[in-house]
């Protein structure tokens, strides 16, 4: 597969009207509140904003499909666990025939503070192991992005420890409006593109 997008890095597709927004996470109930599953709450909002649900499994994804104004989207939580998730990304993207372009990844940033947002149009996986196996495996960095930050683990504690605990009570309710400015985000990314959406929405809810 990595010499495939090797291959059509620049043109893979005629169809520049269909999207692919993946969220990264862990599958299972026992991850589901986690801090490492916000890219997958992130999609969970999109799907109750555009009306829809995750129905199918695909190329190893849960995934919905949709439109949004003149713009098909592909909605898609992989289930291969955060660390391959490039798997079931890499496999979408080939199916779809997706331009490198039209796709965007949202998933969780230690180095982000709670609440805040970062959007960029390209770069490394800043250590999110989910986020370096889609680069892998599309052998790129020019991926669009959504960081969601959840915040530096308290004291000595491990970061992989940190990730998949559960959001407290205080940081759900804040997380509310994290999603609606995320639910947002994405849609102006599909409608105007990855720069119109990082101008709007880069930042934090508490400023």
């Amino acid at each position: 597969m990595l010499n495939y997008f090797r291959r059509h890095l620049t043109a893979m597709s005629d169809d520049s009207s269909t999207y692919l927004i993946a969220g990264l996470g862990n599958p299972g109930q026992q991850y589901k509140n986690n801090r490492h599953n916000v890219g997958f709450m992130l999609l969970d909002r999109v799907a109750e904003r555009l009306q829809v649900s995750f129905s199918r499994l695909e190329s190893k994804a849960l995934v919905t499909r949709t439109k949004f104004a003149d713009k098909r989207i592909i909605l898609a939580k992989p289930q291969t666990y955060m660390n391959k998730s490039g798997t079931a990304v890499g496999s979408l993207v080939k199916y779809y025939k997706l331009p490198l372009e039209n796709i965007f990844i949202a998933y969780d940033d230690v180095d982000l503070d709670l609440g805040t947002l970062r959007i960029r149009s390209k770069g490394g996986s800043g250590g999110q192991k989910g986020m370096a196996s889609v680069l892998n495996v599309l052998s790129t960095q020019e991926i669009a992005r959504l960081r969601i930050g959840i915040g530096r683990p308290p004291g000595r504690m491990d970061a992989a420890d940190y990730v998949l605990q559960d959001f407290s009570r205080e940081e759900k309710e804040l997380l509310f409006e994290v999603f609606d400015r995320g639910v947002e985000a994405v849609l102006k990314f599909v409608l105007d593109g990855v720069d119109e959406a990082m101008n709007l929405y880069n930042g934090s809810v508490l400023e």
